[in-house]
């Protein structure tokens, strides 16, 4: 295919939310980069706005299905996936915890992890889509390294030379000391000194454990460029809270660029011309960036 423009598939998600909407009204806005070539994947079955149903589920789940048989191809540049309902997903058969998931499995990636960046801040998860009551459990040396690796990766895709990370803590001042639990000094310096010895950008600084409570506020004040969390809400919610609607969800380790808003349907609003695209356009100009960067 010609390489002269990243090609850009875009899935709607559940068209009974607003991903249809703000697919739209993104690609109207002419805030999208004109350097790359636009298609909308999948079909768009009878629906009402704000009523999930198998149907929109089954469609959803075949958009998917097709964006990525696509890029495996080489047909798609880059993938920006639209908001699905996980539950009717489920219902339909979707086994997977989300999208991040369906992607790497697809793809056959085991070294992934999930990603999200807007305004000031940039997050990556050690931990994604699992109960809160199993993170301990979960959070292990080996993973806290591999994600690592991952964001630093990331931050240097996108022209960082010289990326700061840090490592937020999982427990209140992380951990003090191990007076209020024993994971920062058993797992998560250990991870940092280890992260620290494989990073071959001798340029690429990564250090902590910093409590959860300051780090993020120090990363929007510029003393950091990044931080790796230990499980989703711990970075979801700062991001979110300081840019949602400009947040977007990367994918990191795919072999294309995967994005999507950093939102969920918004039944509640969909089909009322109220719906917001600008993550949606964050989404799209983002992976336009990243397949213009891996072509």
């Amino acid at each position: 295919m010609s390489r002269t423009k990243p090609r850009i598939g875009i899935t709607l998600g559940d068209c009974a939310g607003i991903g249809p909407e703000i697919v739209e009204l993104a690609l109207k806005s002419g805030r999208v980069p004109d350097s790359a070539d636009y298609f909308v994947i999948g079909r768009q079955p009878n629906c009402t706005a704000g009523e999930p149903t198998p149907d929109t589920a089954r469609a959803a789940a075949a958009a998917l299905e097709e964006a990525v048989t696509l890029a495996r191809r080489g047909e798609l540049n880059a993938i920006v996936t639209g908001p699905i309902h996980k539950a009717r997903m489920y219902e339909v058969g979707f086994r997977f915890p989300g999208q991040t998931e369906f992607f790497a499995e697809r793809c056959g990636v085991e070294n992934f992890a999930m990603c999200l960046t807007g305004g000031k801040l940039t997050v990556a998860l050690v931990t994604a889509h699992i109960p809160v009551g199993k993170i301990p459990r979960a959070l292990k040396q080996s993973e806290i390294v591999r994600v690592g690796l991952l964001l630093e990766e990331f931050l240097r895709s996108r022209g960082n030379t010289s990326p700061r990370i840090a490592v937020a803590g999982l427990n209140p001042h992380a951990g003090e000391s191990g007076k209020l639990g024993l994971e920062e000094v058993e797992i998560i310096s250990p991870a940092i000194t280890a992260l620290r010895s494989e990073i071959r950008n001798p340029k690429s600084e990564m250090t902590g454990p910093y409590s959860p409570d300051t780090v993020f506020h120090r990363a929007i004040e510029g003393e950091f460029d990044a931080v790796l969390c230990m499980y989703h809400d711990q970075g979801l919610i700062p991001l979110k809270l300081h840019a949602f609607h400009s947040g977007v969800n990367v994918t990191l380790g795919l072999p294309f660029p995967r994005t999507s808003p950093d939102h969920g349907t918004a039944f509640e609003i969909a089909g009322k011309g109220v719906a917001r695209p600008d993550s949606m356009i964050a989404a799209i100009i983002l992976a336009v960036e990243l397949a213009a960067k891996s072509s």
